[in-house]
Formats: C-alpha cells, sequence, structure tokens
C-alpha cells in the first residue's frame, strides 16, 4: 500500500492546510499517512527549510507548499 508523508512544522498555515487535505484524499482511498515536524531533526530542517510543507509518496518527493489533489490521486492509484 502506499505511503503518504507530510514534511510540516509548527505554526505553519499551509501545513495545516495540507495535511487536511492529505488525511481527506488518503483517508478516502485507504492509504496510510503520516506527518513529520521538520523542526524535530537538524537533518530535516537544513533539507526542507522554508519549503514546508513537502508531500512524499513512497518515500520520493511528489510536491511542496500545497497538495495538487489530481495529481496526488493519480499518483496513488498508480502506485499500488
Amino acid at each position: 500500500m502506499s505511503r503518504v508523508t507530510v514534511y510540516t512544522r509548527a505554526g505553519c498555515s499551509a501545513c495545516v492546510t495540507a495535511e487536511a487535505d492529505v488525511a481527506r484524499i488518503c483517508g478516502e482511498l485507504g492509504v496510510e499517512w503520516g506527518a513529520v515536524d521538520v523542526d524535530s531533526d537538524p537533518e530535516l530542517r537544513a533539507e526542507y527549510g522554508d519549503r514546508v510543507p513537502v508531500i512524499l509518496v513512497d518515500d520520493r518527493e511528489h510536491g511542496f507548499w500545497r497538495v495538487d489533489e489530481p495529481r496526488l490521486r493519480k499518483e496513488l492509484a498508480t502506485v499500488r
């Protein structure tokens, strides 16, 4: 099954929106997802900086700053 990860940080309104979108989409498709705070790890903070939220599908970067719903749904449908 596909796994979606949202790299996020506290106080980021775009991150809240992205997490809600991913939760809704993954819930509808029955896909497991999770969120990781980039500020909890210096390496993640260095890699992603202010580019959060970043969405990964199966550990590959899918997009950042916002969820492209049609594109995410298409990718989740093809990687199953």
